[in-house]
Order: C-alpha cells, then sequence, then structure tokens
C-alpha cells in the first residue's frame, strides 16, 4: 500500500499561483496513474486533474484547462498540481489520488490528507 502526503496549500489572492506537491512513500509511484481531486464548503469532491503512469497524457477537467498543470517525477515519487491565474472558486481542499491497475481502472485506490488552498477575492 503506498502512502500519499500533499503539501504547497495556503492562502493567496485572485491571480496568483500555488504549486501542490503530492510525495509518495510505501511504493513505486510510476505503478500509478495519478489523480487530483478537490472539495469545496458544501460541495461534492471533484476531479481536477489525471496524468498516466508514464506522464505521456493528461486530463483536466474544463474549469481549470490553461490554467492548472499536472506533472510527475517519478524518480523522486512525486506528482504535482502547478495552479495559476487562481480564483475564488478554487477554494477547496486539494487531494492525491494514486490508481492502482491492479484493482481496477479508475478505481483510486490510495488518497493522501489533503491539502487547504483557499483565494481570496
Amino acid at each position: 500500500q503506498v502512502q500519499l502526503v500533499e503539501s504547497g496549500g495556503g492562502l493567496v489572492q485572485a491571480g496568483g499561483s500555488l504549486r501542490l506537491s503530492c510525495a509518495a512513500s510505501g511504493g513505486t509511484l510510476s505503478s500509478y496513474a495519478m489523480g487530483w481531486f478537490r472539495q469545496a464548503p458544501g460541495k461534492e469532491r471533484e476531479f481536477v486533474a489525471s496524468i498516466s503512469k508514464s506522464g505521456g497524457i493528461t486530463y483536466y477537467r474544463n474549469s481549470v484547462k490553461g490554467r492548472f498543470t499536472i506533472s510527475r517525477d517519478n524518480a523522486k515519487n512525486t506528482v504535482y498540481l502547478q495552479m495559476t491565474i487562481l480564483k475564488p472558486e478554487d477554494t477547496a481542499v486539494y487531494y492525491c489520488a494514486a490508481d492502482d491497475p491492479r484493482k481496477g481502472f479508475g478505481s483510486y485506490d490510495y488518497w493522501g490528507q489533503g491539502t487547504q488552498v483557499t483565494v481570496s477575492s
């Protein structure tokens, strides 16, 4: 079982930037496709971005396209989410998740504890 720890969240003004990191231990990160999700107060958790095991394929929800970039460095066992032109509606707890292909595609079997991102207007 892989353990995931997010970091890099904080309080920023609208239009600012943050870079989130997801550090993995207890497993080889290259074994997993990875995803970022977020949950705002009073709302359901939603998909933000995902990246394939080798980094060649990425997906984004429409509202973050052109502003957010997901990347990974398998040698460092780390996944990143670079967020720019942040908006108040981006305020949420952001979670990193690992998708184990042995357990089914898209299952996102392992999750981090989350990191808070707050964007002021």
